[in-house]
């Protein structure tokens, strides 16, 4: 190579530096600064110079920890910081600056922070006030998960506090991005505040990079505020910046969110095919399990339960506290919760339960705030009513509508009621069943503001219809077969007619073991007049859905039903049979048929469980009212 070839590829060496740190600091196009970092970093090994490789290594890194995803990108990025410190002074501040990244990026690829510290401590004695910004910038990224809140604050007030002194305006703005990050992670209600401020900063001189993480917290702000139609839009717009900016979690973050959306509108099985293929993308970040959870619950949503249980045996592992305490493990462990109740998994409920409790107080807010699924005390509560610890799932759940009212988070708040509602209603103390009614007469209202749905189960009513010696209960496209009881027969009934207030002497009817109970007593006819006229209506609607009685075996067990308990309310001659005129007795004892029946059936399926037990309503008049 000529002296004139060198000086050309020296001043190309420099000019593509300069453009790199030109658009990563002052820009924030990750992209177009990856184009140029790495194009230095070639003319410095043609001309030797080390100095230009390891900042040309170290602007590769970008501003985030983690940005390389593939085996391969997160090779050759370490390989080069490792080759470039081995060619430079090892005492000088681009030293101790790739020391500091290298620490970085194997500690969040570990779940750890024990390197990057003992390097921050290096950064705080150098007199390099970049060393430190960055130090202090990829630490508080390795000390994500909800354990190392305090620290994580700390470390972002003295980023800032650096920075203002600092010569580079990039390190100001993480400083605040991570203030704005670590309120919305505790819950700080001055959250937004400190986000109106980091606004203001992007409004008089935007840095793309920055921004996006901006504009994605807005569409969690617009989850919460439950304006879900509109969040969706903002997370499509955040999606195509984020990836014309080349920020490598843009992505995930759509994926997130459209889960956040779907969830609250109760429609979380439509993203089956998305999540299926998602799992196993190579830009997902290797401590980030929450999409398994997510694709756990969608599938036990829909139905699946043997994927549901292979995705929740891996994330179990042999032990779930082994899961890394990432950004994302709140979610991935709110996910577990909503799993294990679809699928009645007791143990794994009761594992998450014992991990999650440390962090009762905090908010299930994944990645830099882009999408948050309300109080942890809401996931504590599900995993309680799992586990049977219903009056410990009552003290969350009612702890859950508080914390959920405070953020704000309106569609969380829609489910904590209807949740804390099923808590009250299964716990059955004195003044429980009021007080149940209370909180769904508040959801519903709710529902109705936000124009959504409970994600708990799916829409429509559920069928009973008889099996032979089962009877197999069908909700959407979700069914299960399970042992016949008295109670099935009411909620046969129930079922059968909705909307309908069934006195509970008339769904005695037709019990051989009551119309015993009889006996000589001063009664009241088993079948009343009305009752007789239900079921000879259904007959007839039987009858005429299946003229021949050669159609839907589904059709000719019913009608052998409703024909049977014609004949057992019955006496000789079709006169009707006698019951003790005591509706206090029917309550009670078609309360408690129906509950059994319904614990049954939850153990069976959690979701057609938990909807029959939100719809079914028993007293001295029972309904069965489709949430």
């Amino acid at each position: 190579m000529t002296f004139g070839a060198i000086v050309a590829v020296v001043e190309d060496a420099e000019s593509f530096l300069a453009a790199g740190i030109r658009a990563l600091h002052a820009d924030g196009d990750l992209l177009a600064g990856r184009r140029w970092f790495d194009a230095a970093y070639g003319a410095g090994e043609q001309t030797g110079d080390a100095l230009v490789m390891a900042e040309a290594a170290l602007g590769l890194g970008g501003l985030w920890v983690d940005e390389h995803r593939t085996a391969a990108g997160s090779g050759s990025l370490c390989a080069r910081l490792r080759r470039s410190l081995r060619l430079i002074d090892p005492k000088s501040a681009v030293a101790l600056r790739v020391r500091i990244r290298l620490a970085a990026e194997a500690d969040y690829r570990a779940g750890a922070h024990t390197a990057t510290l003992a390097v921050l401590d290096e950064a705080r004695a150098s007199s390099d006030p970049v060393a430190r910004a960055e130090a202090l910038s990829l630490a508080h990224q390795c000390l994500r998960g909800p354990d190392h809140g305090v620290l994580r604050r700390a470390l972002a007030d003295e980023l800032v506090g650096d920075a203002a002194q600092g010569a580079r305006r990039t390190d100001l703005l993480m400083g605040l991005l991570w203030q704005v990050v670590d309120r919305f992670l505790d819950a700080d209600p001055h959250a937004e505040r400190r986000l109106g401020e980091l606004r203001g900063l992007l409004a008089e001189d935007e840095h793309r990079a920055i921004s996006v993480v901006v504009e994605a917290i807005e569409v969690m702000l617009a989850v919460r505020a439950g304006r879900l139609e509109e969040a969706e839009q903002l997370a499509r717009d955040c999606l195509e910046q984020g990836t014309s900016a080349g920020h490598v979690d843009a992505p995930a973050w759509f994926a997130a969110q459209i889960v956040a959306i779907r969830w609250y509108q109760g429609r979380l099985g439509e993203l089956l095919p998305m999540l299926t293929e998602l799992v196993n993308s190579p830009t997902l970040s290797v401590v980030d399990n929450s999409f398994f959870a997510a694709l756990a619950v969608a599938a036990a949503t829909a139905g699946d339960h043997r994927t549901a249980e292979r995705l929740l045996a891996a994330l179990r592992g042999r032990a779930l506290a082994d899961l890394p305490r990432s950004g994302n493990w709140l979610v991935t462990m709110y996910g577990i919760v909503e799993a294990a109740r679809l699928l009645g998994d007791a143990k794994a409920s009761a594992a998450a339960y014992e991990l999650l409790a440390p962090f009762a107080d905090l908010p299930v807010v994944a990645g830099p705030a882009v999408v948050c699924f309300g109080s942890v005390h809401h996931a504590l509560g599900v995993a309680s009513l799992t586990t049977g610890e219903t009056e410990r799932a009552v003290a969350h759940l009612r702890e859950a509508v508080h914390r959920d009212l405070a953020l704000g988070h309106w569609p969380a708040l829609l489910v904590a009621r209807q949740r804390f509602a099923e808590a009250l209603e299964r716990r059955g103390q004195p003044d429980d069943e009021a007080a149940a009614k209370e909180q769904r007469a508040l959801a519903t209202e709710l529902a109705s503001t936000l124009g959504t749905a409970s994600p708990r189960s799916p829409s429509g009513r559920a069928t009973c219809t008889r099996h032979g010696r089962r009877w197999r209960i069908q909700l959407g496209g979700r069914a299960v077969l399970v042992d016949q009881s008295v109670g099935l027969l009411h909620l046969a009934v129930l079922t059968a007619n909705p909307e309908v207030e069934i006195p509970a002497l008339d769904l005695a009817v037709g019990l051989d073991a009551l119309a015993r109970v009889a006996g000589s007593a001063a009664a009241q006819p088993v079948l009343d007049r009305a009752a007789v006229q239900r079921y000879r209506q259904r007959l007839t609607e039987l009858d005429q859905a299946d003229p021949d009685g050669s159609g839907d075996d589904q059709v000719q067990l019913e009608r052998d039903w409703v024909l049977a308990e014609l004949a057992a309310g019955s006496g000789l001659g079709g006169r009707a049979r006698a019951f003790p005129d005591n509706p206090e007795r029917a309550r009670l004892a078609v309360g408690r048929a129906i509950r059994r029946a319904l614990t049954h059936i939850e153990r069976a399926d959690p979701t057609i469980g938990a909807h029959l037990r939100a719809g079914v309503h028993t007293g001295i008049r029972c309904w069965y009212r489709p949430t």
